[in-house]
């Protein structure tokens, strides 16, 4: 009896001894498990490391160096008078409206370039830089025309952002945008240049060529600089379009807002030459319906634009030009539509002659127009 406890005492200490080697080798094989050799058993990878990031450039943050410390977030004060004032509750006789946009230095004594529509009625105009140094401005003239405005500043030694020259601008090139939009101060974003020579982008009466990109622009970046990848100006944040999934944007040629700038720092005031025309859009469908109704005219099928009243007195009025007139060319410029007529009599000068080349019915004719100053809106 005492030999078989003592056989089973042996059996028992043989298989705890056997159970726990076993143990110990599903330990050793799956590597993770708690006191296992696969090392820390809350690492999620185990990826060798990435190399560490090499020091290089970016053109887009060097462009932005080069412009973003004279790019400004401009805010305004607009009073306006309450009808209903001190009425029946209908609150103070005189309201404030608050407004932002954003503008750009481009001279070091205080010269700062932004829209028209930012500071239009405005009765406080405060000019902040990326620093945080802020200045009270003085609009020195808008055009409402171009959307083009000018608003100086008491200071020395700014920063200044380099402009660059919009009719070497071609679509594909890059296009980044600074501003302040939605209130988010010092904002870049990026794109292309999408067209050139928008014309008809924003709506008629509005003498500008646009740059059209994809670059995103928001309320609040009007009047900012659109730059290049050599961080040159090329542009003036003016416009969005947008549509269900999509957005384009506008900006107005530095050339233009250079010219326009020019004219208030030198007058006070942007000069812009008219013919007195009013204009339509030419097409083979309308030129079929002209021809079958007016015996008077008699216009070619395509398409085109053609005079649809010249104003008496007016310096189209004095050129000979007449109705039903179709203009070809206005300088040396070719005109498909009214507001190409428009940006080509724009870049002539008042009183100084402008060829303008027009067919009238079977014949070429080549008028001289000396445009006028046009009326200043009231």
């Amino acid at each position: 009896m005492a030999r078989l406890m003592r056989v089973r005492r042996r059996v028992a200490l043989i298989s705890t001894l056997l159970g726990a080697s076993l143990l110990a080798a599903c330990n050793t094989n799956l590597p993770g498990l708690p006191g296992g050799r696969g090392g820390d058993p809350t690492r999620v990878s185990d990826a060798p490391a990435a190399p560490p990031l090499q020091p290089g450039t970016s053109f887009i943050v060097n462009a932005v160096d080069k412009v973003g410390p004279a790019v400004v977030r401009i805010d305004t004060v607009r009073r306006v008078v309450n009808p209903l004032g001190g009425l029946f509750g209908g609150g103070p006789s005189v309201q404030q409206q608050q407004g932002q946009g954003s503008g750009f230095i481009t001279r070091s004594d205080g010269v700062i370039l932004t829209n028209a529509h930012v500071v239009e009625g405005a009765n406080e105009v405060g000019v902040t830089l990326p620093d945080g140094r802020s200045f009270s401005g003085k609009v020195l003239g808008a055009d409402p025309i171009t959307d083009v405005a000018v608003v100086k500043v008491a200071a020395s030694n700014l920063p200044v952002a380099p402009l660059g020259d919009s009719t070497k601008v071609r679509p594909g090139e890059w296009a980044i945008a600074i501003g302040n939009p939605l209130g988010l101060d010092n904002t870049v974003t990026a794109g292309i240049i999408s067209a050139v020579q928008r014309t008809n982008a924003v709506g008629e009466g509005q003498r500008v060529p646009y740059l059209q990109t994809d670059a995103a622009v928001n309320p609040g970046n009007s009047g900012g600089p659109l730059i290049n990848d050599r961080g040159q100006v090329i542009g003036i944040n003016t416009a969005i379009r947008q549509a269900p999934g999509a957005g384009l944007s506008f900006a107005i040629p530095i050339n233009l807002g250079r010219q326009i700038a020019a004219q208030i720092l030198e007058r006070g005031r942007a000069s812009h030459p008219y013919i007195g025309v009013r204009l339509q859009a030419l097409t083979p469908q309308l030129a079929r319906e002209v021809n079958a109704t007016n015996a008077e005219c008699k216009l070619p099928e395509i398409n085109g634009v053609v005079v649809v009243e010249v104003m008496p007195g007016s310096p189209a009025d004095r050129s000979g030009m007449r109705p039903c007139d179709l203009i070809e060319t206005v300088g040396d410029t070719s005109v498909d539509n009214p507001s190409e007529v428009q940006v080509a009599v724009d870049q002539g000068q008042v009183g100084e002659a402008l060829p303008v080349k027009v067919r009238r019915g079977e014949r070429n004719l080549r008028l001289e127009l000396k445009p006028a100053e046009l009326p200043r809106q009231r």
